[in-house]
């Protein structure tokens, strides 16, 4: 097979063009074509004023291989293309009669849930929240009723923080061994639009993955899984340096000796309790900030050109960052086109924001985080937790700010860069349910943060026209970008101190998406599968 790059069609190409092009290109007769798929298409709109065109990469099955090869030998867009294949790395024996725990059910737990069951390790998945329908109707119990359930929100449940968020399955961690295209191809056999197989973007939106999330937890039952619900892990049992089970609030004790540790980032009673039984953990950075929302035209204006609402392209997104002069990063993250700002706070009188966008992505607003990069050595010295009680201090004030009944502290734009409080909406409509309480949001934010971000909105503009839009909305405030904790595991995956627990995913500190946690799930899955299988014959 081979992998043509850089293959360029009109925007408004027909359905049908794909195929002579790809013979125009290798210079074959069309019957020498004998198949092709599209891997990726993707375009560029950098230039405003030049025409914008799909890029390809195909790959095509062709005859006489070897004989194009050789004819473009010297071309750096046509070579053989690489295999992306899933392979299988064990299979559990029949007889195995230990079974392994995935603690948490977000996209990491997921995908290592359903590796060992695709594998025969009937894997038992411990979720502390509910089944995804019941999450549902519970999250839009705060957004519309401000009444939080603690188990049962945007971070904790069946599908974790990725289900309320935009979807985005694309992430820029090295990826050899293409777990990426499984995490891929695993949604779309699960009902996802086959569109994200090649798309650049690829996202599913919310609504979309909860059917999706439903069907994969029925391939892992079916495969002689367990998924349990509301199942709090309390404590864990740790003999001479090995996990051995855990302890479930219900009282019930699990036997397991391979544990997998799919925490999500706001999971902090659970990073209390590896902290007591001395698990190792360290203090990791993350970043703090606001929601900035922009009507979705004015970001598809600036992006897209002439272009801009082409049905083709859809919603314009953007990336930003800025150096402030403090030495701060400010940077725009988890960009949501035509999406809503959510609550997403999971624990009482305290507020958190996120975004979120369905799968059309066609609300009236644009929004992102703008958020600062803080780190422990600088910002919250102290403990491996030093970080979470920093997020917590916030998120406590942010509760106060905005009224102390859920509702969120918001400015207009213009009233932050000049400084003064907001007391009116402009023309921008704040999306944030349960709703917004105008004023200032200075106090909300360490002093170097609100310095940081003002000196950065303007900056933005410069890339983006009418960024620093006076009637723009900045909700507050944003604390949960990744997890503050890092539970530090070794070359083998697992725990650098604790035996047979394989710390995964955003809340241990390796992935932050949907993509890369997923991508996660898979590796620790394989690793627990052979470590199961070394140690049996072992024994």
């Amino acid at each position: 097979m081979l992998r043509i790059t850089e293959l360029k069609l009109p925007l408004n190409h027909a359905d049908d063009a794909l195929r002579p092009a790809i013979v125009a290109r290798l210079g074959i007769a069309d019957q020498d074509l004998t198949d092709f798929t599209v891997f990726k298409r993707s375009y560029d709109a950098r230039k405003k004023n030049s025409e914008i065109l799909f890029i390809y990469i195909i790959d095509a099955d062709v005859k006489n291989e070897a004989a194009l090869l050789k004819k473009f030998d010297k071309d750096p867009h046509v070579n053989v293309a690489p295999d992306v294949s899933y392979k299988v790395v064990a299979k559990a024996p029949a007889d195995l009669n230990e079974r392994p725990l995935v603690i948490g059910f977000g996209p990491c737990g997921l995908f290592a849930a359903l590796s060992l069951a695709q594998m025969g390790f009937k894997p038992i998945v411990l979720e502390r929240g509910p089944d995804v329908r019941t999450r549902t109707k519970d999250t839009w119990g705060l957004w519309r009723k401000n009444v939080l359930k603690p188990e049962s929100n945007v971070q904790f449940g069946e599908g974790g923080a990725g289900l309320f968020s935009d979807g985005k399955l694309y992430s820029q961690i090295k990826d050899p061994k293409h777990y990426g295209r499984k995490v891929l191809h695993e949604f779309v056999k699960a009902g996802a639009p086959e569109e994200i197989l090649y798309v650049s973007k690829p996202h599913i939106g919310t609504f979309r993955l909860t059917g999706v999330v439903a069907q994969m937890r029925e391939e892992i039952i079916a495969l002689g899984g367990e998924v349990r619900f509301a199942q709090k892990v309390t404590d864990f049992n740790i003999e001479n340096g090995r996990i051995t089970g855990v302890q479930l609030a219900s009282g019930e004790t699990l036997n397991s000796r391979y544990v997998i540790l799919a925490l999500g980032h706001s999971s902090r009673d659970t990073f209390r309790m590896l902290e007591k039984r001395k698990v190792f953990l360290e203090a990791k950075p993350f970043s703090v900030g606001f929601r900035i929302e922009h009507p979705q035209s004015v970001i598809d204006r600036a992006r897209l050109g002439k272009y801009a609402g082409h049905p083709k392209l859809g919603a314009a997104d953007y990336k930003l960052v800025h150096h402030a002069k403090n030495g701060r990063a400010v940077y725009s993250f988890c960009m949501c086109p035509g999406g809503t700002v959510v609550a997403a706070t999971s624990e009482p009188e305290r507020v958190v924001t996120n975004g979120m966008s369905q799968y059309s992505r066609n609300e009236r607003n644009a929004n992102s985080g703008i958020v600062v990069g803080i780190n422990p050595e600088q910002d919250f010295p102290g403990g491996p937790l030093a970080g979470v009680e920093f997020q917590e201090k916030l998120e406590s004030a942010a509760y106060i700010l905005g009224g102390s009944n859920y509702e969120a502290p918001a400015q207009l734009v213009g009233d932050f860069i000049a400084n003064r409080p907001s007391s009116a909406l402009g023309s921008v409509e704040p999306s944030y349910k349960p709703g917004v309480k105008l004023g200032d949001l200075s106090p909300s934010l360490p002093a170097y943060c609100i310095e940081a971000i003002r000196e950065a909105l303007p900056e933005f503009a410069k890339q983006i026209k009418d960024f620093d839009l006076p009637d723009a909305i900045l909700t507050g405030i944003e604390t949960r970008t990744s997890s503050p904790v890092r539970i530090t595991r070794g070359e083998d995956l697992q725990s650098l101190n604790t035996r047979g627990l394989y710390p995964a995913g955003e809340g241990a500190g390796y992935a932050g998406g949907i993509m890369s946690a997923g991508v996660d799930g898979i590796r620790v899955a394989e690793a627990l599968a052979l470590a199961m299988l070394q140690d049996r014959g072992a024994q």
